[in-house]
């Protein structure tokens, strides 16, 4: 069994319902989002306060620490406790977070829904990242996965207002986690994998947000080849993408796609689609 620090188990309902009005007049009960800040500590430092759906608190503590390399080992977590009544999750580590300082001092604000913020000189370790050379996905797989994520139920398709982020062994959904932030929910889904000690080399990240550098970046560093969105990419997501040999693909709904990058690892079927 993989190591686990101590945890709570905090979640939050990720919906509220309250009444609105529609434009006949009527009083409709209508679930909302839920929405709350969430202050990390790490060794009772104060490292950022995240605006989050609540649905994975301690996932998405220990993925954002992962994702900005503030933690290099999931054996340095002690316990990751949080606290609503104040608001807070509070990481104890077995040993100080490495050069904690300079990357604090170093910060590179992304285009991460709310504010995204990544720490340390980015294409310094974009460098030391490296991804499975031999890693392949079919057009199959990919319509089977778009499939996937169109039935899967989700607080999108009740009360929108957040975005969603899969992980996924060939058409397979492994997890689902929405939040407020797309960059929250890779945090979580990080953190789970962290947890769990998945590895991401056999497998797909899709997302319902842009393809931002931030996007590449923090898919990247969780080992997984491919990253496919609904949406849109930006030029530094692609420039990232084709130096990391990552396989980007966007605009992907039903059985239309884009294939940005990575070429070399995605087979189209013979059959031609509409």
């Amino acid at each position: 069994m993989p190591y686990r620090p101590v945890l709570t188990s905090a979640a939050r309902p990720a919906t509220v319902t309250i009444a609105a009005v529609n434009e006949h007049g009527e009083v409709v009960p209508t679930p909302i989002a839920g929405e709350h800040p969430l202050t990390l500590y790490l060794d009772k430092r104060e490292i950022v306060t995240l605006m989050t759906l609540g649905g994975a608190p301690e996932a998405l503590a220990i993925g954002y620490l992962r994702n900005q390399r503030l933690i290099e080992r999931l054996e340095d977590i002690a316990a990751v406790q949080v606290d609503w009544e104040t608001d807070s999750v509070a990481v104890t580590t077995t040993r100080s977070a490495v050069d904690l300082d300079a990357r604090m001092g170093k910060r590179t604000v992304t285009t991460g829904c709310g504010q995204g913020t990544v720490f340390g000189d980015l294409m310094e370790e974009l460098g030391q990242i490296s991804l499975p050379a031999g890693a392949r996905l079919d057009e199959a797989t990919l319509y089977g996965l778009l499939d996937a994520v169109r039935h899967h139920e989700s607080i999108y398709k009740q009360a929108g207002a957040v975005h969603g982020c899969a992980l996924a062994r060939g058409s397979e959904i492994l997890m689902f986690v929405e939040d407020v932030g797309r960059h929250n929910a890779v945090d979580a889904i990080a953190g789970q994998m962290w947890l769990d000690g998945l590895d991401g080399g056999d497998k797909v990240f899709y997302t319902t947000g842009r393809l931002t550098s931030e996007m590449v970046i923090k898919t990247a560093q969780m080992g997984i080849p491919f990253l496919v969105s609904r949406s849109g990419l930006t030029q530094m997501g692609y420039d990232l993408a084709s130096r990391l040999g990552l396989t980007m693909i966007g605009r992907a709904q039903g059985k239309h796609y884009l294939l940005f990058t990575g070429a070399q690892h995605f087979h189209k079927s013979a059959a031609t689609h509409a």
